[in-house]
């Protein structure tokens, strides 16, 4: 009886180095995880593959896919929808495979609502000075959007009940090998491994 592959979110307030820990992840040459291609309404841009970076649809394409409830997540920004479509993750999790997520905190109730049995991950920073300065470093936002960004990422801290497990990303490297960690000793929870041995009992 082959297992099920297994649902990974990691989420966890703007600023906090999601995107920065998924890639060191899938950086490293033992990690077996399925990343999880988003679908955008936006136009590609230069040197972006249509089913490598994104799946690229019209927007009349994606509230279709919103009306026949075939989006694991989406949202809307700047005029552009973007999503997770929910047959590429459940046909990855039904050939055995883990399919990992990065998403935003909404994003991650939605997923939490269609799939229960995911494994959802938190990562914090060390503290809210520390977050400050990260949004800070990037340069781009004005005073006003990073106090902005400040309150939202309090909201979103607030809500870590939401999750199975809380990391902090003190360091990226470390963050990492704890959520791989996370990830097998999920694999041995004996909720998802007794089925298999049932099986195996029934057979002898």
């Amino acid at each position: 009886m082959k297992e099920k592959g297994l649902l990974i979110v990691l989420s966890g307030p703007s600023g906090v180095g999601k995107g920065t820990v998924r890639k060191e992840i899938f950086a490293q040459p033992d990690t077996a995880f399925e990343y999880s291609i988003s679908m955008t309404t936006r136009s590609p841009r230069e040197g972006e593959v249509n089913g490598v970076d994104y799946f690229f649809k019209t927007r009349e394409e994606f509230e279709e896919l919103i009306r026949q409830d075939r989006l694991l997540e989406y949202a809307e920004f700047v005029g552009n929808y973007y999503g997770t479509p929910v047959d590429y993750v459940r046909e990855t999790l039904d050939r055995g495979k883990d399919v990992f997520l990065e998403i935003e905190v909404q994003g991650a109730r939605q997923v939490r609502e269609k799939f229960p049995d995911g494994l959802f991950i938190f990562l914090v920073p060390p503290s809210l000075s520390e977050l400050k300065n990260r949004i800070v470093t990037r340069g781009t936002e004005t005073e006003d959007i990073i106090n902005n960004r400040m309150s939202i990422a309090k909201e979103e801290i607030e809500m870590m009940n939401l999750y199975d497990y809380v990391v902090e990303n003190d360091q990226i490297d470390l963050a990492c090998e704890r959520i791989k960690s996370i990830v097998v000793a999920e694999h041995c929870r004996r909720e998802r491994v007794e089925p298999k041995y049932k099986k195996m009992l029934e057979v002898e």
